[in-house]
């Protein structure tokens, strides 16, 4: 295997039906960061019951809807991660450009520091987190379709339809994965 690795910064990964880790089945991650030394992400479309005011109560007027938090993935559930859409070139202190107008949001900073310029921002706890060489080996055994993502990924109002919408949006055989049944054995 090539010590050198393609990166997908930005891109998604979206389970593939055969991935039935209770952490990622049907999960739509976006990747903040993948290169040779491993990979992080934030699992879209796991939205928890908790409000984002009940934990950090400065943000809460910034997140957007539904104004919960969401899981990220299942390393580090104590600590919190922004991600918010800042549209431009140049981003405000306080935010990092991931890809595109995706970038990380500093939960450090104050808030009025980034709200004129926040077009989105959701918080999540926890992220998921590969080391290195262990994404390449889950995509080689065909867990992951690595996709393009789009701003209103992050923003998706109804996050538990990500799975299905994403790969709809694909073309060819990779858009009829989104009719794939929830439980096969009922088909």
């Amino acid at each position: 295997m090539s010590s050198e690795v393609s990166s997908h910064t930005g891109r998604l990964l979206v389970a593939t039906p055969a991935l039935t880790d209770p952490n990622f089945e049907r999960a739509v991650v976006l990747l903040l960061d993948h290169d040779d030394e491993g990979s992080i992400g934030v699992v879209l479309n796991r939205p928890t019951p908790v409000g984002v005011g009940d934990i950090l109560q400065p943000w809460a007027a910034l997140a957007g809807a539904p104004g919960v938090v969401f899981q990220g993935g299942p390393v580090s559930l104590d600590a919190a991660l922004g991600v918010g859409l800042i549209p431009g070139t140049e981003g405000p202190l306080g935010w990092r450009r991931v890809h595109g107008s995706i970038g990380l949001v500093d939960l450090d900073a104050p808030p009025e520091v980034l709200a004129a310029e926040l077009g989105f921002l959701r918080i999540f706890a926890g992220y998921a987190g590969w080391g290195p060489g262990q994404l390449e080996t889950e995509l080689e055994e065909g867990a992951w379709y690595v996709v393009d993502s789009e701003p209103g990924d992050i923003s998706a109002p109804h996050p538990e339809r990500l799975w299905r919408a994403v790969l709809r949006r694909q073309r060819g055989a990779l858009a009829l994965v989104a009719t794939y049944p929830d439980d096969p054995s009922l088909n």
